[in-house]
């Protein structure tokens, strides 16, 4: 009888065994309540409205890129728009938009111009532009204000010290910018927000 049972117990442990090595020939479901995602999207448009991976390049006559700008357009000498130059932005581009500030200013970024609503067509802009609310000369763009609390560019001018570096920032957008002139810089970001394309880029540095 002994015998008998210690050989049934082991019919039935190889019989389990089996079973538990089986293949599985589908995934197990989900439970209840649990909502299946996909890989999170890497950093970029998804959360900041932003598409970084997309560049073209931005350059200007008057300055090199991370080179001292010079004093004519600054604060301390005639504080006009310098001269900048761009490649045709990316196929799809409706319009573009820049935006100029100073990461390095003691109270915390200082926007320093806010331009927008310009043709897709153009690749520079002159130097010296008028500071006003909308520019005829390149295509009826419009601009904002900057953090001084006046219309259009408004050159470096930092307290004495550490060198201040100025990001020159070319937006390419898939649409326009439906704002009004005057606008503020974070306005204009957040309109800008899911259609950017591409981006265009120049640092100048100044200090005093």
């Amino acid at each position: 009888m002994i015998v008998r049972c210690v050989i049934a117990a082991t019919a039935i442990g190889l019989i389990a065994l089996c079973f538990g090595c089986a293949p599985r020939t589908s995934a197990p479901s989900a439970s209840p309540g649990v909502q299946r995602t996909s890989a999170p999207e890497a950093p970029g448009a998804a959360q900041t409205g932003q598409v970084t991976n997309m560049t073209f390049k931005m350059t200007s006559s008057a300055f090199q890129d991370n080179a001292r700008i010079p004093t004519r357009y600054t604060g301390d000498g005639a504080n006009v728009s310098p001269p900048l130059a761009w490649e045709k932005p990316p196929e799809g581009t409706g319009s573009l938009a820049l935006i100029v500030d100073d990461p390095d200013a003691p109270r915390g970024t200082f926007t320093h111009w806010v331009l927008y609503g310009l043709s897709a067509a153009r690749t520079d802009l002159p130097e010296a532009l008028p500071t006003r609310d909308t520019l005829p000369e390149v295509g009826g763009a419009k601009q904002g204000t900057n953090d001084a609390g006046k219309i259009g560019y408004f050159g470096p001018a930092p307290p004495r010290g550490p060198v201040h570096h100025y990001h020159f920032r070319l937006y390419a957008l898939d649409t326009q910018v439906s704002l009004p002139a005057r606008a503020r810089k974070a306005d204009v970001e957040k309109a800008m927000q899911g259609h950017v394309v591409a981006e265009a880029r120049l640092i100048g540095t100044y200090s005093r």
